[in-house]
Parts: structure tokens; sequence; C-alpha cells
């Protein structure tokens, strides 16, 4: 993998499908295809492989590939709503991709979240459509009924899978702070749910983690999908390889474009690769709307400017962006830092006990260092082992009145229901989105998690004091934005796959932005109260940032004002879905692909990763991508056989 012999090996086989992107759901598809003798696959993935990486491998070293040679590094443009500031978007650029580079919470989202999909014509992407396909990715280690017991850690088997390649586990190490969760949690009339992974994630609970038990090691696409059937002929690999474009040809017969090839760059030379069946963009969310806009499917306007011929018209292409909030990021990874993820959220970080051993301490002391890596090299335990997290996702309903909901909904009747860029009525997304403040079977509608380390890149911790971070994360942003090529910065050089695409989240903008950021303020006073209930409030000595204003006694941030300080710290979660959305009812008109994933107007070509969901989920992404490309797999070899493949 890597030299430029390899590449003119790769583009001399004859294949049957290329997928571009060796990540979370492009290693999936590619696994699942080549099962099949009669497929012959390629993948093209732009980064590197590493499969003996300890910063990967490891689970306490977590975040320590962002902003490395793993990471795309992305960024978005300056945002009004949060004041002007970029906000950096890590993605993985690494065989497994993203999977790679995660704080691998293993859970899903609720039973309407993938039910909201079906009812906007997507038929089969329900609950009961996806809940086979998360099965199917997953083998999980039973917990023992005293280990349920202890750490909450509760086991549902009708909704687990047990011969899946994708590994997850409860954690053999917890923090200091998770012994005491559940029972604050109660404390503040929070039921612990005892089968958060059946349809419903709200209330309290131990999340599952996608770590291998044999090895004690990350599970992720690469070493879960790739590996084992990396001996197949039928399956052929190149890394290193950056895609420029998929080459097009107008089938004059039937009126539309059909996929050719793949255009790559590899150690600095230009190749093409044909294909006989399909191409699958499995590039996420960032790059898969990217990747059709330099072929010529996408906004016309968008593509002139960037000097592309525009080929196939969709003004969806890379529109509906929809990504969870936070509360910060780590640079979003500062040095005494580990990185959040990607929605949008906010932290507030507590002065801990000073007994309490946490990563950065860890990452400053590097006889603990030491002392940590050699008891993970000769037991795997330790706190290199310490990746379990207990969250809990609430309702708005729990933490706020009947009369801030009904003034949060007032923002919305003065929403416009056609999108000025697709002219899309929104009308039952809105509708959608809206009922989640007052259905009956409440939805979590903000995550909170606490854990003991300084996540914060506003705070800089003091040397020998421990820390906390109270996050919050919003989970069904009514701020959408869109990812898109520059236009060209020379009248003789088309925009390429070098150039970094814009990503605009548009966090906070608008009317939906504004019940998006009410309901982040609400969400303050709820993370608060949550550290100053006992038992978890034993383990801390006081919040510091922000820091507890003068007029505002201890116990009363009931009345603190949250409104600047949410917009000035709000980060990304890192979770970013919908730039090529998945059309239902509406087709081509409200979408990029249909329901089986294949793009609108071409031929041979389907998409298979985050960007196809039309809808944001309450749930960390990772599950339902994998159940994406299982599922989308299986609709790509049904096609072909039923094609006489």
């Amino acid at each position: 993998m890597g030299s430029m012999n390899e590449a003119k090996g790769f583009v001399a086989h004859s294949f049957t499908h290329i997928v571009i992107g060796g990540g979370t759901a492009g290693l999936v598809v590619a696994s699942r295809l080549s099962e099949d003798a009669s497929i012959t696959v390629g993948v093209l993935e732009a980064g590197p492989a590493a499969p003996d990486e300890p910063r990967i491998n490891v689970p306490g070293r977590l975040g320590e590939t962002l902003f490395t040679e793993y990471d795309w590094q992305f960024e978005t443009i300056p945002q009004p709503g949060l004041g002007g500031r970029t906000l950096p978007w890590n993605r993985g650029k690494v065989l497994g991709g993203s999977s790679a580079m995660n704080f691998m919470m293993w859970c899903r989202g609720n039973k309407g979240d993938y039910d909201a999909w079906e009812k906007l014509g997507n038929m089969g992407w329900g609950w009961g459509g996806m809940l086979p396909y998360v099965k199917k990715s997953e083998t999980v280690q039973v917990p023992t009924r005293e280990y349920q017991e202890k750490h909450q850690a509760h086991y549902d088997q009708d909704y687990h899978g047990t011969r899946g390649p994708l590994h997850t586990i409860y954690s053999a190490e917890y923090g200091a702070s998770s012994q005491y969760w559940h029972e604050t949690l109660e404390n503040l009339g929070v039921e612990s749910n005892r089968s958060h992974m059946s349809g419903s994630s709200v209330g309290a609970w131990t999340a599952l983690t996608a770590v291998d038990p044999s090895t004690q090691q990350r599970c992720y696409s690469a070493p879960a999908y790739y590996l084992p059937a990396s001996h197949r002929e039928n399956l052929v690999l190149l890394t290193n390889a950056t895609v420029r474009n998929v080459i097009l040809e107008k089938d004059k017969g039937l009126d539309e474009y059909i996929t050719r090839g793949v255009r790559f760059v590899h150690a600095s030379n230009e190749y093409t690769v044909s294909v006989s069946g399909e191409i699958i963009l499995a590039a996420g969310t960032v790059q898969s709307p990217q990747l059709l806009e330099l072929s010529g499917i996408g906004n016309p306007e968008i593509l002139r400017a960037a000097g592309i011929e525009p080929l196939v018209a969709n003004p969806n292409v890379g529109e509906n962006l929809q990504e969870h909030m936070l509360k910060p990021d780590d640079r979003q990874l500062s040095s005494n830092l580990e990185p959040a993820k990607a929605r949008t959220e906010t932290m507030m970080i507590y002065e801990l006990d000073p007994s309490i051993l946490t990563p950065e301490v860890l990452r400053s002391d590097p006889l603990l260092a030491a002392a940590a890596d050699e008891q993970y090299e000769t037991s795997k335990s330790g706190p290199r082992t310490a990746v379990g997290y207990s969250a809990a996702y609430l309702p708005f309903s729990h933490y706020t009145t009947a009369e801030e909901i009904s003034r949060l909904t007032s923002h919305l009747s003065s929403t416009s229901k056609i999108d000025p860029t697709t002219q899309n009525d929104t009308r039952l997304r809105d509708q959608i989105l809206s009922s989640r403040f007052s259905s009956p079977s409440p939805s979590g509608q903000i995550e909170f998690l606490f854990d003991v380390s300084n996540y914060s890149p506003f705070f800089k911790s003091e040397p020998g004091k421990r820390y906390g971070t109270m996050m919050q994360m919003l989970q069904y942003p009514f701020s959408v934005g869109s990812i898109h090529i520059p236009a060209s910065s020379s009248n003789n050089r088309p925009t390429d796959s070098d150039d970094k695409p814009v990503i605009n989240p548009r966090y906070y903008e608008g009317p939906g932005g504004e019940v998006d950021f009410l309901t982040m303020t609400a969400a303050q006073k709820f993370g608060h109260k949550i550290c100053e209930t006992l038992p978890l409030k034993s383990i801390i000595v006081k919040r510091v940032f922000p820091p507890l204003p003068d007029s505002v006694a201890e116990g009363e941030a009931e009345e603190e004002k949250w409104e600047d300080w949410v917009r000035d710290t709000t980060l990304t979660d890192w979770h970013p879905v919908g730039t090529c959305a998945m059309g239902g009812d509406e087709g081509i008109k409200g979408g990029v692909v249909d329901e089986r994933l294949r793009v609108y107007g071409v031929s041979g070509l389907r998409v298979c990763d985050a960007s196809v969901m039309p809808l944001q989920i309450a749930a960390h992404l990772q599950a339902t991508v994998y159940a994406i490309g299982e599922k989308g797999a299986d609709m790509i070899r049904e096609d072909w056989l039923g094609r006489g493949g």
C-alpha cells in the first residue's frame, strides 16, 4: 500500500465495484460485497493503513490522533451565530476513517428517529428495517449479572448482535464519576434506562464501547471488517490515493449519465480506473458531496463557479447539513485536553478531589504514563482501558417549564417553509422536529455526560489540579447548513479535491437556530444542577469554568445568565449528517439519493455513509453508520445479482 507500482497494479484489475473511502461504512460495504466471488471490489482510501498505531489502538489514548497525519483537519467558515468564530472539524484520514479516531461510544437512536426517515418516504429505513443491520454488525460481550448491577450496565439480548465483526463491551475500567452517575440522576428524578438499545435512549444509562475484549484494543472498521477479508483475491485496497472525481458518460439511449470509472492521484501521479458495475461513494458527510460536485453533480451555479461542467443538476447536493452541538471542542484539543465530538455541545469545567486520576494527569506526568503503559501491556488493565461512559438523554420537558416550551415553539411559526437554496418544502421535516417538544413518547433532546478530564479549549488546567467536564449536547438541531466545493481561485485551474470544502453549519442562525440557542441555554442550568447534586457533588471542589458569578451563591445557579457564554463557547460534537440525504417521497426535489442509495440522475452511482441520513438522530453515530453500510451492501448485492451480474 503506497507505491506507484501498487497503483498501476490496482488500475489493471477488472472491478465490478469500486468503493471510494475506506472508512466506517466503506469497509463494511467492501467486505460484504467481496463475500460474493462474482463481485470484484476495489477500495480507494486517501489515508494510510495504521494497524499498529498505539494512538489509535489503545483505548485510553483516544483523542491523540486529532490534528495529526491521520486527520483531515477541516474547519468551518466563520459562524455569525457563534460571534464569528470558526470551528475545527476533525475527520479520519486513515484506513478505518473516523471509526479510528472517535470516542468508541456504542449506542443507537430512538425508534422514532429512524421511523422519521421512513415517514419522509424512505421505505425500509425505519426502526424495523434498521435493527437487523445494527445487530448484524455487532458481537456484544455479555456482562455478568454482578457486573450489570455494579455498573448499571444492563443487557437485553433481544436487541444485540452476537456474531458480527464489530466487538462491543462494557468497559473494564470507568472514571471516578461513573460510580455516582445513576444515583445522582435518580436524585433529580431521572430513572435509569435498563434497555437503552431497545428503541428509547431516554434516561440515565451506561454505554457500551467499541473495544475488542480479547485484546483490549479499539475495534473499528479496519480490523473488524477489512483485515479478516484482506486475503480475498476479489478485494483490492489502495491507500494514500486521493480521488479527483467519478467519470461519467452520457447514455443517449436512456438519456442519463452512467459511471465509467474513477480518476485519482497516488504518489503525485494521476490514474484512471474503470468499473463495469457500480461506484459507491463512502467518503463521509464532508467529502461525499464534495466528490459529487467535482464530478459535475450538484447546484449548477456552484459548479460553474468552481470551473466544473454541470452534468446533473441537483441543488440538494451538499445541503441539509445537520450537526450535534457541544460546549466545547479541543483546540478543540489543547495540550491539556481531550477532544470533543461533532454535534453542538457546551462544557462546564469543575475542579475535582485531588486524589482522582484523570487522563490529563497521565499526559503531564511521564512516570505515571509509563506505569499505565506497562500495566496495559502486561495485563490489559488500568487507566489505559478506562473509556467507559455514563450518559443521560433527557427531553426538554424534564428540565424546563411548559411556558418555556411554548416560547420555543412560537419561534418555529415564523420559520419559512420553503428552503431558499433548494426551494424544498420543509413543513414535514419541521413538523417532525417540533413534535419532539410535546410528544407523549419523549425523546432525548439533550445528552448530558460528565467525565473526569478537562475537555475545554477555553480553560487552561492548573498544574497539580484535577478536573472534570460536564457536557451538554444538542441532539435534534433546527439549524441546517451546507458543505460545498469552493469557487475556483484561478481561471486556469478548476477546483479539485485538494481544495478544502466550504463547511457552513449555520449554528444558531435563523428562527430555527434561535430555538437551538434557547434549548442549549436552558440545558446549562440543569447540567450545573447535576454537578450540585449528591453523590456526584462529593468529588467536586467547585466550578471553575465558567466561574460562578459573585452575585450568585453556590446552589442558586438558576439565577445565572448563560446566553453570552453559550454563544462564545459552543462547539461541534463531530456528528455531521445529511449532505447527500435520501429524498423520500420528494425524490430529486428533496434529496440526493433514493431509498436504495442510488444517486438521482446517474446509473451505477450510490452513496453509503452518514451523509444519506435525512434527519439527525439522538445518539453517537457509529453504530448507525455501520448499519447503513450493512444495509447498503445488501441492496447493492441484491441489485447486482438481480441484473445477472
